[in-house]
Protein backbone atom coordinates (compact mmCIF):
# COMPACT_ATOMS: atom_id res chain seq x y z
CA UNK A 1 0.00 0.00 0.00
CA UNK A 2 1.47 3.36 -1.03
CA UNK A 3 1.49 6.36 1.30
CA UNK A 4 -1.12 8.02 -0.92
CA UNK A 5 -3.38 4.97 -0.79
CA UNK A 6 -2.97 4.74 2.99
CA UNK A 7 -3.96 8.36 3.54
CA UNK A 8 -6.90 8.03 1.16
CA UNK A 9 -8.11 5.01 3.13
CA UNK A 10 -7.78 7.03 6.36
CA UNK A 11 -9.87 9.81 4.81
CA UNK A 12 -12.49 7.22 3.93
CA UNK A 13 -12.66 6.12 7.56
CA UNK A 14 -12.43 9.48 9.33
CA UNK A 15 -13.54 12.03 6.75
CA UNK A 16 -11.12 14.25 4.78
CA UNK A 17 -11.08 17.07 7.33
CA UNK A 18 -9.91 14.74 10.11
CA UNK A 19 -6.74 13.66 8.26
CA UNK A 20 -4.32 16.54 8.69
CA UNK A 21 -1.24 16.64 6.48
CA UNK A 22 -0.38 20.35 6.06
CA UNK A 23 2.83 21.09 8.03
CA UNK A 24 1.44 24.27 9.56
CA UNK A 25 -1.66 22.42 10.80
CA UNK A 26 0.34 19.48 12.18
CA UNK A 27 2.89 21.65 14.00
CA UNK A 28 1.07 21.77 17.36
CA UNK A 29 0.94 17.96 17.47
CA UNK A 30 4.64 17.43 16.76
CA UNK A 31 6.41 19.34 19.57
CA UNK A 32 6.43 18.16 23.17
CA UNK A 33 5.02 20.36 25.94
CA UNK A 34 8.41 21.59 27.16
CA UNK A 35 9.51 22.44 23.61
CA UNK A 36 12.53 20.15 23.80
CA UNK A 37 11.79 17.96 20.78
CA UNK A 38 9.96 18.32 17.48
CA UNK A 39 9.24 15.28 15.34
CA UNK A 40 7.69 14.65 11.95
CA UNK A 41 4.59 12.70 10.93
CA UNK A 42 2.92 11.47 7.78
CA UNK A 43 -0.40 12.79 9.11
CA UNK A 44 -2.41 13.60 12.20
CA UNK A 45 -5.53 11.44 12.47
CA UNK A 46 -8.52 12.56 14.56
CA UNK A 47 -11.03 9.74 15.15
CA UNK A 48 -14.44 10.44 16.66
CA UNK A 49 -15.15 7.07 18.29
CA UNK A 50 -13.73 3.67 19.18
CA UNK A 51 -14.87 2.08 15.94
CA UNK A 52 -12.91 4.65 13.94
CA UNK A 53 -9.85 4.05 16.11
CA UNK A 54 -10.12 0.31 15.52
CA UNK A 55 -10.50 0.75 11.76
CA UNK A 56 -7.51 3.10 11.58
CA UNK A 57 -5.30 0.83 13.70
CA UNK A 58 -6.22 -2.19 11.57
CA UNK A 59 -5.24 -0.17 8.49
CA UNK A 60 -1.94 0.87 10.13
CA UNK A 61 -1.22 -2.77 10.99
CA UNK A 62 -1.84 -3.79 7.38
CA UNK A 63 0.33 -0.99 5.97
CA UNK A 64 2.95 -1.27 8.78
CA UNK A 65 2.52 2.40 9.71
CA UNK A 66 3.65 3.33 13.26
CA UNK A 67 1.08 5.05 15.50
CA UNK A 68 1.76 7.67 18.19
CA UNK A 69 -1.33 8.15 20.42
CA UNK A 70 -1.77 11.64 21.82
CA UNK A 71 -4.13 13.27 24.30
CA UNK A 72 -3.41 16.73 25.67
CA UNK A 73 0.32 16.46 24.84
CA UNK A 74 1.22 17.72 28.32
CA UNK A 75 3.74 14.98 29.14
CA UNK A 76 7.25 15.75 30.35
CA UNK A 77 9.27 12.83 28.92
CA UNK A 78 8.69 13.21 25.15
CA UNK A 79 6.24 10.32 25.13
CA UNK A 80 3.42 11.67 22.95
CA UNK A 81 5.19 13.03 19.86
CA UNK A 82 6.66 11.09 16.91
CA UNK A 83 10.31 10.71 16.00
CA UNK A 84 11.87 12.66 13.12
CA UNK A 85 11.57 9.98 10.41
CA UNK A 86 8.10 11.11 9.34
CA UNK A 87 6.93 7.50 9.02
CA UNK A 88 4.42 7.56 11.87
CA UNK A 89 0.95 9.02 12.20
CA UNK A 90 -0.20 10.89 15.29
CA UNK A 91 -3.51 9.54 16.56
CA UNK A 92 -5.14 12.45 18.40
CA UNK A 93 -7.95 11.35 20.72
CA UNK A 94 -9.16 14.85 21.55
CA UNK A 95 -12.48 14.41 19.72
CA UNK A 96 -13.28 11.39 21.89
CA UNK A 97 -14.32 13.39 24.93
CA UNK A 98 -17.76 12.14 25.94
CA UNK A 99 -18.86 11.33 29.46
CA UNK A 100 -20.61 8.05 28.65
CA UNK A 101 -22.22 7.29 31.98
CA UNK A 102 -22.32 8.11 35.70
CA UNK A 103 -23.49 5.45 38.16
CA UNK A 104 -24.16 7.10 41.52
CA UNK A 105 -24.88 3.84 43.31
CA UNK A 106 -21.77 2.09 42.00
CA UNK A 107 -19.82 5.36 42.37
CA UNK A 108 -18.29 5.20 38.89
CA UNK A 109 -17.98 7.43 35.86
CA UNK A 110 -17.32 6.08 32.35
CA UNK A 111 -15.43 8.51 30.13
CA UNK A 112 -13.66 8.53 26.79
CA UNK A 113 -9.90 8.86 26.59
CA UNK A 114 -9.92 12.38 25.16
CA UNK A 115 -11.89 13.80 28.08
CA UNK A 116 -10.09 16.67 29.80
CA UNK A 117 -9.35 15.85 33.44
CA UNK A 118 -10.93 19.07 34.71
CA UNK A 119 -14.13 18.31 32.81
CA UNK A 120 -14.30 14.87 34.42
CA UNK A 121 -13.78 16.51 37.83
CA UNK A 122 -16.62 18.94 37.05
CA UNK A 123 -18.94 16.18 35.84
CA UNK A 124 -18.34 14.31 39.08
CA UNK A 125 -18.88 17.47 41.13
CA UNK A 126 -22.15 18.23 39.34
CA UNK A 127 -23.32 14.76 40.37
CA UNK A 128 -22.25 15.50 43.97
CA UNK A 129 -19.29 13.18 43.75
CA UNK A 130 -15.51 13.58 43.76
CA UNK A 131 -13.00 12.40 41.18
CA UNK A 132 -9.83 13.03 43.18
CA UNK A 133 -7.02 13.08 40.62
CA UNK A 134 -5.57 16.60 40.67
CA UNK A 135 -2.66 17.85 38.55
CA UNK A 136 -1.24 21.22 37.57
CA UNK A 137 -2.16 20.40 33.94
CA UNK A 138 -5.72 19.31 34.73
CA UNK A 139 -7.19 21.97 32.44
CA UNK A 140 -5.51 20.44 29.38
CA UNK A 141 -4.36 16.88 30.12
CA UNK A 142 -6.66 14.00 29.13
CA UNK A 143 -7.82 10.86 30.89
CA UNK A 144 -6.14 8.69 28.25
CA UNK A 145 -2.81 10.35 28.94
CA UNK A 146 -3.37 10.14 32.70
CA UNK A 147 -3.94 6.40 32.35
CA UNK A 148 -1.08 5.88 29.91
CA UNK A 149 1.37 7.37 32.42
CA UNK A 150 -0.38 6.20 35.61
CA UNK A 151 -0.62 9.82 36.76
CA UNK A 152 -0.45 10.53 40.47
CA UNK A 153 -0.90 14.16 41.49
CA UNK A 154 -1.45 15.72 44.88
CA UNK A 155 -4.02 13.33 46.39
CA UNK A 156 -2.23 9.98 45.98
CA UNK A 157 -1.73 9.83 49.74
CA UNK A 158 -5.48 9.31 50.23
CA UNK A 159 -6.84 8.05 46.90
CA UNK A 160 -3.94 6.49 45.02
CA UNK A 161 -2.74 6.95 41.43
CA UNK A 162 -4.71 6.33 38.24
CA UNK A 163 -4.09 2.61 38.53
CA UNK A 164 -5.97 2.72 41.82
CA UNK A 165 -8.72 4.98 40.44
CA UNK A 166 -9.53 2.88 37.36
CA UNK A 167 -11.84 -0.14 37.41
CA UNK A 168 -12.13 -0.96 33.72
CA UNK A 169 -10.78 -0.10 30.27
CA UNK A 170 -11.72 -0.17 26.63
CA UNK A 171 -8.63 -0.74 24.49
CA UNK A 172 -7.92 -1.05 20.77
CA UNK A 173 -5.16 -3.61 20.31
CA UNK A 174 -2.24 -3.36 17.89
CA UNK A 175 -4.12 -5.39 15.25
CA UNK A 176 -7.26 -3.26 15.42
CA UNK A 177 -9.43 -5.40 17.70
CA UNK A 178 -11.45 -3.87 20.55
CA UNK A 179 -11.15 -5.23 24.06
CA UNK A 180 -14.24 -4.19 26.00
CA UNK A 181 -13.14 -4.32 29.62
CA UNK A 182 -15.43 -1.51 30.80
CA UNK A 183 -16.48 -3.35 33.92
CA UNK A 184 -17.20 -1.31 37.02
CA UNK A 185 -16.17 -4.12 39.34
CA UNK A 186 -14.06 -3.76 42.43
CA UNK A 187 -13.52 -7.52 42.58
CA UNK A 188 -12.78 -9.53 39.44
CA UNK A 189 -10.36 -12.41 39.89
CA UNK A 190 -10.77 -14.11 36.50
CA UNK A 191 -7.26 -14.33 35.14
CA UNK A 192 -4.48 -11.97 34.17
CA UNK A 193 -5.00 -8.32 35.04
CA UNK A 194 -5.07 -6.83 31.54
CA UNK A 195 -6.27 -3.48 32.82
CA UNK A 196 -3.13 -2.83 34.81
CA UNK A 197 -0.99 -4.00 31.90
CA UNK A 198 -2.20 -1.15 29.70
CA UNK A 199 -2.19 1.49 32.47
CA UNK A 200 1.28 3.03 32.60
CA UNK A 201 2.34 1.48 29.27
CA UNK A 202 2.41 4.89 27.54
CA UNK A 203 0.50 3.63 24.51
CA UNK A 204 3.14 1.06 23.60
CA UNK A 205 0.82 -1.95 23.92
CA UNK A 206 -2.49 -0.59 22.61
CA UNK A 207 -4.74 2.46 22.52
CA UNK A 208 -6.89 3.20 25.58
CA UNK A 209 -10.17 4.63 24.27
CA UNK A 210 -12.36 4.72 27.40
CA UNK A 211 -12.30 3.94 31.10
CA UNK A 212 -14.51 3.28 34.11
CA UNK A 213 -13.20 5.43 36.97
CA UNK A 214 -13.98 5.44 40.67
CA UNK A 215 -15.96 8.26 42.26
CA UNK A 216 -16.03 9.18 45.94
CA UNK A 217 -18.40 11.11 48.20
CA UNK A 218 -17.67 14.81 48.14
CA UNK A 219 -16.07 15.97 51.39
CA UNK A 220 -18.12 18.51 53.29
CA UNK A 221 -15.10 20.70 53.84
CA UNK A 222 -11.40 20.96 53.00
CA UNK A 223 -9.01 22.75 55.33
CA UNK A 224 -5.53 23.77 54.21
CA UNK A 225 -2.44 24.78 56.15
CA UNK A 226 1.14 25.69 55.33
CA UNK A 227 3.86 25.14 57.88
CA UNK A 228 7.55 25.96 58.07
CA UNK A 229 10.04 23.33 59.23
CA UNK A 230 13.81 23.20 59.58
CA UNK A 231 14.57 19.94 57.76
CA UNK A 232 12.98 17.27 55.56
CA UNK A 233 13.31 14.94 58.54
CA UNK A 234 11.05 17.26 60.52
CA UNK A 235 8.57 17.16 57.65
CA UNK A 236 8.59 13.37 57.87
CA UNK A 237 7.97 13.54 61.63
CA UNK A 238 5.04 15.86 60.92
CA UNK A 239 3.70 13.42 58.32
CA UNK A 240 3.70 10.60 60.87
CA UNK A 241 1.90 12.81 63.38
CA UNK A 242 -0.63 13.97 60.78
CA UNK A 243 -1.44 10.41 59.77
CA UNK A 244 -1.98 9.46 63.41
CA UNK A 245 -4.15 12.51 64.13
CA UNK A 246 -6.09 12.82 60.88
CA UNK A 247 -6.01 9.26 59.48
CA UNK A 248 -7.88 9.05 56.15
CA UNK A 249 -8.87 12.72 56.37
CA UNK A 250 -5.30 13.66 55.39
CA UNK A 251 -5.55 14.05 51.60
CA UNK A 252 -2.54 16.21 50.74
CA UNK A 253 0.99 16.56 52.10
CA UNK A 254 3.38 18.50 49.86
CA UNK A 255 7.02 19.35 50.59
CA UNK A 256 8.59 22.52 49.15
CA UNK A 257 12.10 23.80 49.66
CA UNK A 258 12.72 27.43 50.56
CA UNK A 259 14.33 28.10 47.18
CA UNK A 260 11.27 26.68 45.39
CA UNK A 261 9.01 29.26 46.99
CA UNK A 262 11.63 32.01 46.68
CA UNK A 263 11.46 31.53 42.90
CA UNK A 264 7.67 31.86 43.01
CA UNK A 265 7.73 35.12 44.94
CA UNK A 266 10.54 36.41 42.71
CA UNK A 267 8.78 35.79 39.41
CA UNK A 268 5.23 36.27 40.69
CA UNK A 269 5.66 39.15 43.17
CA UNK A 270 1.93 39.37 43.83
CA UNK A 271 2.19 35.99 45.61
CA UNK A 272 3.39 35.73 49.20
CA UNK A 273 3.76 32.90 51.70
CA UNK A 274 2.38 34.96 54.59
CA UNK A 275 5.17 34.00 57.00
CA UNK A 276 7.07 36.74 58.83
CA UNK A 277 10.37 34.93 58.29
CA UNK A 278 11.82 32.32 55.96
CA UNK A 279 12.22 28.63 56.75
CA UNK A 280 14.34 25.92 55.14
CA UNK A 281 11.38 23.75 54.15
CA UNK A 282 7.64 24.17 53.89
CA UNK A 283 4.80 21.67 54.01
CA UNK A 284 1.39 22.25 52.45
CA UNK A 285 -1.16 19.89 53.95
CA UNK A 286 -4.87 19.45 53.41
CA UNK A 287 -7.59 17.73 55.41
CA UNK A 288 -10.83 16.64 53.72
CA UNK A 289 -13.56 16.04 56.26
CA UNK A 290 -17.02 14.53 56.04
CA UNK A 291 -18.33 16.12 59.24
CA UNK A 292 -17.95 19.89 59.47
CA UNK A 293 -15.54 22.78 59.10
CA UNK A 294 -15.36 23.07 62.87
CA UNK A 295 -14.36 19.40 63.20
CA UNK A 296 -11.72 19.66 60.46
CA UNK A 297 -10.28 22.89 61.82
CA UNK A 298 -10.12 21.49 65.34
CA UNK A 299 -8.30 18.40 64.05
CA UNK A 300 -5.78 20.52 62.13
CA UNK A 301 -5.23 22.94 65.01
CA UNK A 302 -4.65 20.02 67.38
CA UNK A 303 -2.01 18.67 65.00
CA UNK A 304 -0.28 22.04 64.74
CA UNK A 305 -0.32 22.55 68.51
CA UNK A 306 1.18 19.13 69.18
CA UNK A 307 3.84 19.59 66.47
CA UNK A 308 4.84 22.96 67.92
CA UNK A 309 5.07 21.54 71.44
CA UNK A 310 7.38 18.80 70.15
CA UNK A 311 9.38 21.37 68.13
CA UNK A 312 8.60 19.60 64.86
CA UNK A 313 7.46 22.78 63.11
CA UNK A 314 8.47 26.41 63.40
CA UNK A 315 5.32 28.25 62.35
CA UNK A 316 1.99 27.56 60.68
CA UNK A 317 -0.69 29.32 58.65
CA UNK A 318 -4.15 27.76 58.62
CA UNK A 319 -6.29 29.02 55.77
CA UNK A 320 -9.36 30.85 57.06
CA UNK A 321 -11.22 30.96 53.75
CA UNK A 322 -11.50 29.21 50.40
CA UNK A 323 -9.64 32.11 48.80
CA UNK A 324 -6.73 31.77 51.21
CA UNK A 325 -6.64 28.02 50.69
CA UNK A 326 -6.47 28.52 46.92
CA UNK A 327 -3.70 31.08 47.40
CA UNK A 328 -1.63 28.56 49.37
CA UNK A 329 -2.12 25.87 46.72
CA UNK A 330 -1.32 28.42 44.02
CA UNK A 331 2.14 28.86 45.54
CA UNK A 332 2.74 25.14 45.09
CA UNK A 333 1.34 25.09 41.57
CA UNK A 334 3.47 28.03 40.41
CA UNK A 335 6.81 26.44 41.27
CA UNK A 336 7.23 24.89 37.83
CA UNK A 337 6.30 28.15 36.08
CA UNK A 338 8.70 30.12 38.28
CA UNK A 339 11.52 27.71 37.59
CA UNK A 340 10.95 28.00 33.85
CA UNK A 341 11.07 31.79 34.18
CA UNK A 342 14.37 31.54 36.07
CA UNK A 343 16.09 29.76 33.17
CA UNK A 344 17.27 26.32 32.08
CA UNK A 345 16.94 23.51 34.58
CA UNK A 346 17.23 19.74 34.75
CA UNK A 347 14.06 18.01 35.92
CA UNK A 348 13.77 14.75 37.83
CA UNK A 349 10.65 12.86 38.85
CA UNK A 350 11.90 10.31 41.37
CA UNK A 351 10.47 8.24 44.17
CA UNK A 352 12.23 6.77 47.18
CA UNK A 353 10.92 5.07 50.30
CA UNK A 354 9.23 7.78 52.37
CA UNK A 355 11.44 7.05 55.37
CA UNK A 356 14.57 7.76 53.27
CA UNK A 357 13.57 11.12 51.80
CA UNK A 358 15.51 13.27 54.25
CA UNK A 359 18.69 11.25 53.88
CA UNK A 360 18.27 11.13 50.09
CA UNK A 361 17.94 14.90 49.82
CA UNK A 362 20.94 15.53 52.08
CA UNK A 363 23.28 13.11 50.32
CA UNK A 364 22.19 13.94 46.78
CA UNK A 365 22.36 17.70 47.35
CA UNK A 366 25.97 17.27 48.49
CA UNK A 367 26.91 15.12 45.50
CA UNK A 368 25.43 17.66 43.10
CA UNK A 369 27.39 20.48 44.69
CA UNK A 370 30.53 18.49 43.93
CA UNK A 371 29.45 17.91 40.33
CA UNK A 372 28.19 21.46 39.63
CA UNK A 373 29.29 23.85 42.39
CA UNK A 374 26.69 26.48 43.13
CA UNK A 375 23.78 24.66 41.48
CA UNK A 376 20.43 25.51 43.09
CA UNK A 377 17.96 22.85 44.17
CA UNK A 378 14.25 23.22 43.45
CA UNK A 379 12.96 20.34 45.54
CA UNK A 380 9.23 19.83 45.92
CA UNK A 381 6.72 17.05 45.65
CA UNK A 382 4.31 14.61 47.18
CA UNK A 383 6.03 13.71 50.44
CA UNK A 384 3.18 11.45 51.52
CA UNK A 385 3.86 8.98 48.70
CA UNK A 386 7.63 9.41 48.37
CA UNK A 387 7.53 11.26 45.03
CA UNK A 388 9.96 14.18 44.69
CA UNK A 389 10.28 16.60 41.80
CA UNK A 390 13.98 16.98 42.40
CA UNK A 391 14.99 19.69 39.98
CA UNK A 392 18.31 21.43 39.50
CA UNK A 393 18.74 25.05 38.39
CA UNK A 394 21.93 26.65 37.17
CA UNK A 395 24.30 28.51 39.49
CA UNK A 396 23.49 32.21 39.43
CA UNK A 397 26.62 33.16 37.46
CA UNK A 398 26.39 30.33 34.91
CA UNK A 399 24.87 30.84 31.45
CA UNK A 400 22.06 28.50 30.46
CA UNK A 401 23.99 27.05 27.52
CA UNK A 402 26.92 26.18 29.80
CA UNK A 403 24.66 24.66 32.44
CA UNK A 404 22.94 22.31 30.01
CA UNK A 405 26.34 20.80 29.18
CA UNK A 406 26.21 19.32 32.71
CA UNK A 407 22.82 17.66 32.19
CA UNK A 408 24.09 14.12 31.65
CA UNK A 409 26.34 14.28 34.71
CA UNK A 410 23.50 15.71 36.82
CA UNK A 411 21.13 12.98 35.69
CA UNK A 412 23.61 10.27 36.57
CA UNK A 413 24.21 11.68 40.06
CA UNK A 414 20.48 11.92 40.79
CA UNK A 415 19.49 8.61 39.24
CA UNK A 416 22.36 6.66 40.79
CA UNK A 417 21.48 8.11 44.19
CA UNK A 418 17.79 7.32 43.68
CA UNK A 419 18.46 3.68 42.89
CA UNK A 420 20.98 3.42 45.73
CA UNK A 421 18.13 4.35 48.08
CA UNK A 422 15.88 1.69 46.53
CA UNK A 423 13.91 4.20 44.46
CA UNK A 424 12.66 4.73 40.91
CA UNK A 425 13.88 7.27 38.35
CA UNK A 426 10.29 7.86 37.20
CA UNK A 427 7.53 8.16 39.77
CA UNK A 428 4.63 9.55 37.73
CA UNK A 429 5.89 11.09 34.46
CA UNK A 430 6.75 7.84 32.69
CA UNK A 431 9.79 7.01 30.54
CA UNK A 432 8.79 8.17 27.07
CA UNK A 433 11.73 8.84 24.78
CA UNK A 434 13.62 10.90 27.36
CA UNK A 435 14.35 8.09 29.84
CA UNK A 436 14.03 5.11 27.49
CA UNK A 437 17.77 4.44 27.32
CA UNK A 438 18.48 5.60 30.88
CA UNK A 439 16.30 2.87 32.35
CA UNK A 440 18.58 0.19 30.91
CA UNK A 441 21.21 1.22 33.45
CA UNK A 442 18.94 0.35 36.35
CA UNK A 443 16.61 -2.50 35.40
CA UNK A 444 17.90 -6.05 35.44
CA UNK A 445 18.16 -8.15 32.29
CA UNK A 446 15.38 -10.34 33.65
CA UNK A 447 13.01 -7.38 34.11
CA UNK A 448 13.82 -5.87 30.72
CA UNK A 449 13.42 -9.28 29.11
CA UNK A 450 9.96 -9.74 30.62
CA UNK A 451 8.91 -6.28 29.42
CA UNK A 452 10.18 -7.01 25.93
CA UNK A 453 8.33 -10.35 25.86
CA UNK A 454 5.07 -8.57 26.66
CA UNK A 455 5.76 -5.89 24.04
CA UNK A 456 6.49 -8.44 21.31
CA UNK A 457 3.44 -10.52 22.20
CA UNK A 458 0.99 -7.59 22.04
CA UNK A 459 2.73 -5.48 19.37
CA UNK A 460 4.86 -7.84 17.26
CA UNK A 461 5.55 -5.27 14.53
CA UNK A 462 6.49 -2.47 16.98
CA UNK A 463 3.85 -0.06 15.66
CA UNK A 464 2.43 1.19 18.97
CA UNK A 465 4.29 4.36 20.00
CA UNK A 466 7.65 3.01 18.85
CA UNK A 467 10.82 4.28 20.47
CA UNK A 468 9.11 4.94 23.81
CA UNK A 469 9.67 3.04 27.09
CA UNK A 470 11.73 0.26 25.40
Amino acid sequence: MTSHDFLQACRGILGPEQVITAPEDMAAYLTDWRGRFTGNAAAVLRPADTQQVAAVIALCAEARVPVVPQGGNTGLVVGSVPDRTGNAVVLSLKRMNRIRAIDLVNNTITVEAGSILEEVQNAASNAERLFPLSLAAEGSCTIGGNLATNAGGTAVLRYGSMRDLCLGLEVVTADGKVWDGLRGLRKDNTGYDLRNLFIGAEGTLGIITAAVLKLFPQPRVQVTAMVGVDTPEDALRLLTMAQATCAASLTGFELMSAFSLALVTKHFPQMRTGFSEDYAQYVLLEISDSESEEHATAMLEALVEEAMEKEVLCDAIVASSIAQSRALWSLREHITLAQAAEGKHVKHDVSVPISSIGEFIGQTDALLQQAVPGCRMVTFGHLGDGNLHYNVSAPEAMADEDFILHQEAINQVVHDSTVRFGGSISAEHGLGMLKRDEIRRYKSDVELGLMMTIKKALDPHDLMNPGKVL
